[in-house]
Order: structure tokens, then C-alpha cells, then sequence
């Protein structure tokens, strides 16, 4: 009998052993053949940057804005226009007017007007040239809308605005791949801590089986049973919260997954994260130049970037006010001509003489009041747009700070952890060859046991905090793209 319980202990011993070795160097994702699909950040940031409908908005936006330049275009264009009426009664010709004209608007605000007129009867205007003729002419505006008019504002502010939604999308980008890569990380997380819960379970539920044989044989005492059932129980109990988790996380992360059709994928329990990221080592920091990113932060950040353009627009609006500042100007001059040869006749002699047509327009309001009150309320709202960025800048700035910070501070603390994790995993299978010799208590292995998956799950932590950190940064510095 004696000789039967000494086998025993011993094949105990090299049970335990084995466990110890199993729970201490899990078993890497290649050595299991099973049907899994390894989803990676990169490739999860490269779907949502491609089907997620958020993007597909932004992508309109600039689009509406191109079709907004198209729009303003329309000041320029050229119109071609035909007037005629005529009346006759009672067997009378009373007048006969038909009058083509094509006007050309150019950037300048001065317009080029050319035109046709074939005018006839008995009761016609005394103004009205009888007969066929034609005209060429400009009209020039000499003081207001001579530098800016509400034509060319329309269309730089039309180009700016563009440039404003081509800034915005990036922004939306920026922002929606900070939250995809952060709900990216969470399920990593959970996934990571699951796998370590089910270790822990089959492992104690193999534990427990071996102390109830012990027991049976007399070499255990029955408040080990108990012990091992209580430490089992409680692993079950953490992988059935930690699988609810795992499904909410997962959830979390569909929100980002979509189809090119635009329909909405539910994440498939077949689709898993990277297995070998818990037990490789953190990648040296790749941004290491802080002043760098604050001092281009200024002109990548799309959040900062979007005054420039704001900024943009109200300056435009400014020198838009200051036109009514000015007095109207406005010369009109047109060279006549007989008939519908309209360039042989321009080169007769005595056409610059005596076919020819003059005006002038003038007008200026005797106090300004609105044009003062226009031009200065333009200038306040540069003042106001300019102090909120500065606002915006700084909190910009320091968010970059604090997140690069915590970035630095991550990276040596899980270097640290791993270390401190390392001697859990020591102290841990001291204390199961003790127990196994006889020389320590279950309660004692539990205790190891916990402190090394507390260990594990707070390293799996810290390493996905990282991960976020460094996503945070990118997202401060308005770099995701």
C-alpha cells in the first residue's frame, strides 16, 4: 500500500508538473489546426476606410462642394439673349424691334456687350435707330466692384469651401479611425483574457480530478477537494462574465464593418485576432519627435486646418464690405455701326466720331452707415475666428502632449510588467513543486496561481492600452488617414 501511494504522489508530481508547464506557456495559435480568420488592425482600418458609410458621406461632401464651384462659374457664362416684339393694326406697322445681344462678363468685373438691332414702323421710339445695325461695347466699373464683387467672391468661396470639405473628410476620417482602432484594441482584449480564462478552467478542472483521486487514495486531505472546487468555480464564474464581454466587444467592433454593398457585417465567431501579439514583445517607438509633431500639429490637424479656410472666407467678405466704402463708377461706352457688318465697319474712318455711345453712372451714400457697420462687423469676426483658434491650437497641443506622454509611460511600464510577470511565473512553479513534495498547501498554489493570471491579464492591458496610445497620438496630430 505504502509502495502504491508513493507511485501515486509521484505521478501527482509529474501531473501538476505538467499542468504548471501547460498554464505557464500556452499553446501558440500554429500548433492548433482549427478553421479561424485572423482579422489584423491594418487590415481592419483598411475596410473601414473603404465601406464605411460615415466615409462615403464625407466623400459626397466634397463632391456637393465641386458641384458648388460649378455653380458660381455660372457669373462668368457668357448669355446670349433675344428681344422683339412688334405691333401692327388696323393694316398699320406700328414698330418692329428684333434685337439679339451677347454679353461676356470677365473676371475683372468689366463686361463686353455686343449685339444686333433691326427696328422698324411708323410710331418708333426716338432713341431707337431705324433700320439694321450693330453695336460692340464695355462697360467698366471704376471705384466699387472694380477689385472684388459678389461674382468672384462667390467662386473663391466656393474653391475655398471645397478645399474646407476636402479638410472636413479628413477630419471624419481622423475621427472615425480613432474610434474603430480603439474598439479594435478593446476586443483584443477581451479575446486575449478569454483564452486565458479557458486555460485556466481546463487546467483546474484537470486539477480538481487529480485531488479527488488523491483524496480517495488517502494522500489528500478532503479541504483540498473543496479548495480546488472553490478556485475551479470561481474561473467559471470569470469565464462566463468574460464571454459576455467578449460578445459585446464584438458587437462594438461590427459598428465598423461593412460591405461594399453597404450592408452591415455582424463579426462571425470564426474571425479572431492575431494569437502570437500576446507573446511577442512591443515594437520600439516609431514616434519619438515630439516638438515635431507640435510644431506641424498647426498645418495637419484638420481640426486647425479648417481656420485657414474659415479665415479664408472671411477675409473675402472683408474686402466684399469694403466695396461699399467706395463710390459708384461706372463707365459705359459703345462703337456703332450701320448694317450687320460689324467688323468692316469698325474700320471706316469717322466711326470713333460719330457713331459711338457714352455713359457714365455715379452714386455714393452721403454717410456709409452701412457700409461702415458691414466692413467692421467683417473685421470683428476675423478678430473672433482668430481667437478661437488660438483656443483650439492649445488644446490641441496639450492633448498631443498628453497622449505622447502616456504613449512613453506605457511602453516602459509594460517592459516592466513583463519582468514582473516573468517572476510570477517562477514563483508560481516553485510553489507547485513544493505542494507537490507535500511541503505547501492548495491554498497556497491557488494564490500563485492567481497572482499569474492577474499578471497575464494586466500585461494583455497595458499592452492594448499601448496600442491605443499610439493610435491617440496619430489621432492628436491629425495623422490618421
Amino acid at each position: 500500500m505504502k509502495c502504491y501511494s508513493k507511485i501515486l504522489s509521484i505521478f501527482l508530481l509529474l501531473c501538476l508538473i505538467c499542468f504548471n508547464l501547460i498554464f505557464t506557456n500556452p499553446v501558440s495559435a500554429q500548433s492548433v489546426a482549427v478553421a479561424e480568420k485572423i482579422l489584423t488592425v491594418d487590415a481592419f482600418l483598411d475596410i473601414v476606410r473603404q465601406f464605411h458609410p460615415v466615409v462615403k458621406q464625407a466623400n459626397i461632401q466634397v463632391e456637393k462642394a465641386e458641384a458648388g464651384i460649378t455653380i458660381s462659374r455660372a457669373g462668368f457664362d457668357p448669355v446670349l439673349s433675344l428681344n422683339s416684339d412688334q405691333k401692327t393694326f388696323d393694316g398699320k406697322n406700328y414698330y418692329s424691334y428684333t434685337n439679339p445681344d451677347l454679353k461676356i462678363p470677365t473676371w475683372y468685373g468689366i463686361e463686353v456687350k455686343a449685339g444686333l438691332e433691326n427696328n422698324g414702323g411708323v410710331l418708333l421710339n426716338n432713341e431707337t435707330t431705324a433700320g439694321q445695325s450693330g453695336y460692340i461695347g464695355i462697360s467698366i466699373p471704376l471705384a466699387k466692384n472694380l477689385l472684388m464683387d459678389k461674382r468672384r467672391a462667390a467662386l473663391q468661396q466656393a474653391k475655398l469651401f471645397k478645399s474646407q470639405s476636402e479638410v472636413e473628410r479628413q477630419m471624419v476620417v481622423n475621427d472615425l479611425l480613432y474610434d474603430a482602432a480603439d474598439a479594435y484594441w478593446n476586443w483584443v482584449r477581451v479575446y486575449h483574457v478569454n483564452q486565458i480564462i479557458k486555460e485556466a478552467v481546463q487546467l483546474n478542472e484537470n486539477r480538481f480530478d487529480l485531488i479527488k483521486i488523491a483524496f480517495r487514495q488517502g494522500d489528500k486531505p478532503a479541504i483540498d477537494t473543496i479548495e480546488a472546487l472553490a478556485q475551479l468555480q470561481n474561473f467559471k464564474y470569470l469565464l462566463s462574465d468574460n464571454q459576455v464581454s467578449l460578445q459585446n466587444a464584438a458587437i462594438e467592433l461590427s459598428n465598423f464593418l461593412w460591405l461594399p454593398n453597404n450592408s452591415f457585417y455582424q463579426l462571425s465567431n470564426e474571425i479572431v485576432p492575431e494569437k502570437k501579439w500576446n507573446e511577442t514583445e512591443l515594437p520600439e517607438l516609431t514616434i519619438t519627435d515630439l516638438q515635431g509633431l507640435l510644431a506641424s500639429v498647426k498645418f495637419t490637424h484638420p481640426k486647425l486646418r479648417q481656420y485657414t479656410f474659415k479665415l479664408g472666407m472671411l477675409e473675402l467678405d472683408k474686402k466684399l464690405k469694403f466695396q461699399d466704402l467706395l463710390p459708384v463708377v461706372n463707365v459705359r461706352a459703345n462703337v456703332l455701326t450701320k448694317g450687320y457688318d460689324l467688323l468692316n465697319g469698325f474700320g471706316k474712318s469717322g466711326y470713333f466720331e460719330n457713331y459711338n455711345k457714352f455713359g457714365i453712372s455715379m452714386g455714393l451714400p452721403l454717410r456709409l452707415s452701412e457700409g461702415r457697420g458691414a466692413y467692421k462687423t467683417a473685421k470683428l469676426k476675423i478678430q473672433e475666428t482668430q481667437l478661437d483658434f488660438n483656443i483650439r491650437q492649445q488644446e490641441v497641443e496639450n492633448k498631443l502632449r498628453f497622449y505622447f506622454n502616456e504613449m512613453l509611460g506605457l511602453h516602459n511600464q509594460v517592459k516592466l510588467y513583463a519582468a514582473a510577470y516573468q517572476n510570477y511565473q517562477t514563483l508560481f512553479r516553485g510553489e507547485s513543486t513544493r505542494f507537490s513534495a507535500g511541503e505547501s498547501s492548495l491554498f497556497l498554489l491557488n494564490s500563485r496561481e492567481n497572482k499569474v493570471l492577474e499578471a497575464r491579464q494586466k500585461l494583455i492591458e497595458l499592452k492594448t492600452k499601448f496600442y491605443k496610445t499610439t493610435i491617440a497620438v496619430q489621432w492628436a496630430a491629425g495623422l490618421l488617414k
